[in-house]
């Protein structure tokens, strides 16, 4: 690992990396060009950026128009307008027709802090990965940020990537192939499935379960959608006690996600860790990891009491 750096802004960066190679690409932004990181597209390409104002199914719908006429359009807002104030847009305009655009929606989950409950949406996966035809991804860092808006722009057909707000640590170099998790660490008395914010807190407590004596797998699945299966059922095997990890509802996300994959396979002890069926609140991500139970410390304790 080396220093912190917000997905947010591994997003900019890749985005303004990737209008360069492919001039088809055109970025929409509600009105929040500095916080989404779209503002280094603009910047070089202003003729292919449009801030479309406080107007978020209008920017939807814009995006459109735009992938009608040849471009490839990345849609960004925080999370919680993109997946949440323009769904009905999304579902109808986008995926319905089964539109080639990018949503690229960033301040996911509750470590945006201090905006608090209202914008916090734990509830985006749920309704992304729901809509026929859309490709959900969730990058756990910069390299893998930088690999999944290069994949989503080549991808035919409508992709939402979640992006947090929060400085996460940068992993080692990993491969990154649509529907491919990867193996962060082998082990074989239990094995979490996990994504995006939560791959450090997985670590770190994996950490203090090897001082315990406890094996401990974490698979990053950075595709919640299509979730790659054959890893899912192969650790589950192999390792026995499942647990999911997410900084989102455990209803409706990659815990669901993963146990419906096992559904029919039996046998299997599942822990759906994330938040349990709350709205989010105001507070420093730190607070309110530690307040929803996704600190590194409670995800060790509930493993243990799970394992028990």
């Amino acid at each position: 690992m080396s220093n912190l750096i917000a997905t947010r802004a591994a997003y900019g960066e890749a985005l303004a990396v990737l209008g360069e190679k492919n001039k088809r690409i055109v970025v929409l932004d509600a009105d929040l060009s500095h916080a989404t990181m779209t503002c280094n597209f603009a910047e070089k390409y202003p003729e292919r950026f449009f801030n479309v104002g406080i107007a978020e199914a209008n920017m939807t719908c814009m995006s459109v128009g735009l992938e009608d006429a040849g471009f490839i359009p990345f849609i960004s807002t925080f999370a919680m307008f993109g997946t949440g104030r323009a769904y009905e847009m999304v579902r109808n305009s986008i995926c319905y027709p089964g539109n080639n655009v990018k949503l690229a929606m960033t301040h996911a989950g509750i470590t945006l802090g201090g905006d608090g409950g209202s914008h916090e949406t734990i509830e985006d996966i749920a309704l992304m990965r729901v809509l026929p035809g859309m490709t959900v991804i969730v990058p756990c860092d910069a390299n893998e940020t930088y690999k999944a808006i290069e994949a989503a722009a080549e991808i035919e057909g409508p992709v939402y990537v979640r992006l947090s707000r929060m400085p996460t640590a940068v992993y080692k170099d990993m491969p990154f192939e649509i529907g491919k998790a990867n193996v962060i660490k082998d082990g074989k008395d239990a094995v979490i499935f996990t994504c995006g914010t939560m791959v450090d807190s997985a670590l770190k407590a994996s950490c203090r379960l090897e001082s315990d004596g406890i094996d401990i797998a974490i698979i990053n699945i950075h595709t919640i959608k299509p979730i790659d299966k054959e890893i899912v059922k192969t650790y589950a095997a192999k390792c026995k006690n499942v647990i999911t990890l997410e900084e989102h509802s455990v209803i409706g996300g990659l815990g669901d996600a993963v146990a419906e994959v096992l559904l029919e396979e039996g046998g299997y002890r599942i822990k759906k860790l994330g938040v349990q069926d709350q709205f989010g609140q105001s507070g420093t991500p730190e607070e309110l990891l530690e307040c929803y139970r996704l600190d590194s410390k409670s995800v060790y304790e509930d493993i243990i009491k799970f394992l028990q």
